[in-house]
């Protein structure tokens, strides 16, 4: 980004005690400090105290949609234009269980619409979806912009990992907050999601914000500030974008766990799996259709009539992965039984979620190696009848030193009653 003269005459200390002070920061102001960071001529710790100020002041409209364009400057910017079919993505804020990108993507495919996703790896009690797809014999995550661009032409999907180019200025940012107790700044966490999705160059964008227990955003309205907020940002950099506000209170479908889960996936794929991931696989489909002007489309009928699985496995192929290839399982399990006979009334999802990284499907530390076959199935969903000492979650993992903590994080994480249950709606609100 060149600098005017007006904007170089900035400095740290300046931009940061404005914010402390709870003024707005002038574009020139955002503009400048974003490429002096990326640039390292504004320090960490500088960077640090502004990230804070942030969080305890907060930031206008204006400001967190000129944060973000500065973002998105910083790198380059994907261009789909010359596809034959429009283009949407979906982005989760991250929960447990949440596998619905690896039949989203090819089921949108297999409806017209080119799904460009770039993706990443887990990090604590939230799974990755490049770490998912790494558990299938041969499948690459890194993929040239060429190599992307071919097969979003050939296939109509790719789910791949992101490049260094786009947005480095949040891939540093994100780094520094996550070691600066800056992590929960609404407008930090907005843009870092927003400057990725808008510099991928798709032309919609669906949202699925997590709230509950397993979620990053445990109430519902820190979660809808949030949705409004990217919303916002979707729309004023000229982006379709909608969110589906959606509960993580239990986790999805019946597993949790990288090649535990891209099984059920491809369950859902060949017309089965667990209706909850079905639900929401259908409702994110039908949104991304519809701000690609798709209206003529069934997603339900690609699900049953094989031709988004046909996609999934050309996704797959097209990645050096093989998609008849047995998954890897774990050594070891271990099954935890029913207490009591009754009504499963509450399976938590953080506590499943830290259950399955203690296990070894998580990582800890970005470098952390994970487990491809450890995990999480349960047995029961709440709402099922279950008999006393009949299975309710089975542990996998390599290591059986490891079910112990596990054991311990599923302390209190499920309840079995004999009293009435009332379900929960799993899409709460839509916003945009």
């Amino acid at each position: 980004m060149r600098l005017s003269a007006q904007q170089a005459r900035h400095d740290a200390v300046e931009v940061i005690t404005a914010k402390r002070e709870r003024q707005e920061l002038s574009d020139s102001q955002i503009d400048w400090v974003i490429d002096a960071y990326t640039r390292g001529d504004v320090a960490d710790e500088q960077m640090s105290a502004l990230a804070m100020a942030i969080l305890l002041n907060g930031m206008e409209r204006r400001e967190i949609s000129r944060w973000t364009s500065a973002m998105i400057a910083s790198g380059e910017r994907m261009d789909f234009s010359g596809l034959s079919r429009p283009t949407a993505d979906k982005h989760s804020t991250g929960g447990v269980g949440d596998k619905i990108t690896l039949p989203l993507a090819p089921l949108v495919a297999a409806c017209g619409v080119a799904v460009p996703q770039l993706s990443g790896r887990g990090l604590g009690h939230t799974g990755g979806t490049l770490d998912k797809l790494e558990s299938i014999p041969g499948w690459r995550a890194a993929l040239s912009n060429d190599e992307m661009m071919a097969q979003l032409e050939s296939v109509g999907a790719v789910i791949c990992a992101a490049g260094d180019g786009l947005a480095p200025a949040d891939k540093k940012l994100y780094a520094l907050r996550d070691v600066t107790g800056t992590v929960e700044a609404i407008p930090l966490i907005a843009s870092s999601i927003m400057s990725k999705k808008i510099a991928e160059g798709t032309g919609a964008l669906v949202l699925d914000v997590k709230v509950g227990t397993g979620a990053f955003m445990k109430d519902v309205a820190r979660a809808r500030e949030l949705a409004d907020t990217m919303v916002a940002l979707g729309k004023d950099a000229g982006v379709h974008t909608v969110a589906l506000l959606t509960d993580m209170s239990t986790p999805l479908g019946l597993t949790a766990g990288n090649a535990l889960e891209v099984a059920e996936s491809v369950e859902v794929l060949a017309g089965g799996g667990p209706a909850d991931v079905v639900e929401l696989t259908l409702a994110l489909a039908r949104e991304m259709l519809l701000g690609a002007g798709v209206d003529d489309v069934d997603p339900a009928d690609r699900l049953a009539d094989g031709s988004a699985m046909d996609v999934w496995r050309e996704m797959v192929r097209a990645q050096d992965g093989d998609p008849d290839a047995a998954l890897p399982t774990a050594r070891e399990t271990h099954v935890v039984t029913a207490p009591s006979s009754g009504v499963l009334t509450r399976l938590d999802a953080m506590a499943v979620g830290l259950a399955a990284w203690r296990l070894g499907a998580g990582r800890a530390r970005k470098e952390d190696p994970v487990q491809a076959g450890a995990g999480v199935v349960w047995h029961a969903r709440p709402g099922d009848r279950v008999a006393e000492g009949a299975p309710l979650l089975t542990l996998h993992t390599d290591e059986p030193e490891r079910f112990e903590r596990a054991l311990a994080s599923l302390e209190g994480g499920y309840d079995v009653e004999e009293t009435a249950y009332t379900p929960r709606d799993l899409v709460i609100d839509r916003i945009g």
